[in-house]
């Protein structure tokens, strides 16, 4: 009875391998998990670093870009207009001038009084008085000045010019003019900045419109 209970099967003895194979397991796991966590921040960084430079080259190239204001007027209709003829050339006229301040800058333009003036053959005929104001920052400054002109001052071989002109039923006036004035960025960054005005216009004698206009 002994020598048949000595031979039954007996179970070979665990040599700890499988579980060091599962031991090994779990640490790749690990490793990989760890490897992927790592290449998740460093992508983030690599972004927020990229997203940085972005926006200060931005912020250095476009919204600290000091630009001066496009100052101009715009096409206008006569209000009154009184002509003489060829052989007695002469004009008066009054109308509303469209004055335009166009500021491109991301910051408010803070401008000082100034004066525009009206010229025909380089003889000043009148002006108007632009008043202390702002343009804000990407938006167009609108303001209405009454003007009225005159060639009583003329003299007489820029008349015989009028006469010409009359005759054709155009005149060519200028206008002309310059704003100073200071931009402002984020209430800290200022620039002073100077917008010219130089634009010459067309005005028909029959219609008692601005014909052409061209401003430089």
């Amino acid at each position: 009875m002994a020598e048949k209970n000595q031979n039954q099967y007996q179970p070979p003895e665990s040599n700890g391998y499988h579980r060091n194979d599962q031991e090994s397991l779990h640490t790749m796991e690990d490793e990989e998990a760890k490897r992927k966590k790592r290449m998740k921040w460093t992508i983030g960084i690599i972004a927020f670093i990229i997203f940085q430079v972005v926006q200060a080259l931005f912020f250095v190239l476009v919204i600290m870009k000091f630009k001066s204001p496009n100052f101009r007027v715009s096409e206008f209709n006569v209000q009154t207009f009184n002509i003489g003829t060829q052989a007695s050339p002469s004009f008066d006229m009054s109308f509303v001038a469209p004055i335009r301040v166009k500021n491109t800058n991301w910051g408010p333009f803070k401008y000082d009084a100034s004066t525009i003036s009206f010229t025909y053959g380089g003889v000043q005929v009148g002006q108007t008085i632009i008043p202390k104001n702002k343009a804000n920052f990407k938006s167009t400054k609108k303001i209405d000045v009454n003007v009225t002109l005159s060639s009583a001052n003329l003299p007489t071989n820029i008349n015989s010019n009028l006469g010409s002109e009359l005759s054709s039923g155009v005149i060519t006036l200028t206008s002309q003019g310059e704003l100073k004035g200071k931009i402002t960025v984020m209430f800290m960054f200022k620039k002073k900045k100077t917008s010219q005005m130089n634009c010459t216009m067309a005005i028909n004698t029959t219609t008692k419109t601005v014909q052409s206009l061209l401003c430089k």
